[in-house]
């Protein structure tokens, strides 16, 4: 299915929010996730599903001062 990640089009086969960091490799523990806009916390992400043309945000925490 065609969603966007971070403001990409992607063609993914991923169902759940959770799985889709699996297939983009991301580490879960490790980023905060939205979608459509919406923070998605991470225990709520195996049960997050995607639909095509959702608009996933997937950041990874940065430290600076």
């Amino acid at each position: 299915m065609l969603i966007h990640v971070n403001g990409k089009a992607l063609e993914v086969s991923s169902a759940t929010l959770a799985a889709l960091l699996q297939e983009l490799d991301f580490e879960e523990n490790s980023v905060a996730t939205a979608l459509n806009q919406t923070f998605v916390r991470k225990t709520e992400r195996a049960e997050t599903g995607l639909k095509e043309g959702d608009a996933v945000e997937i950041l990874s925490p940065r430290q600076g001062g």
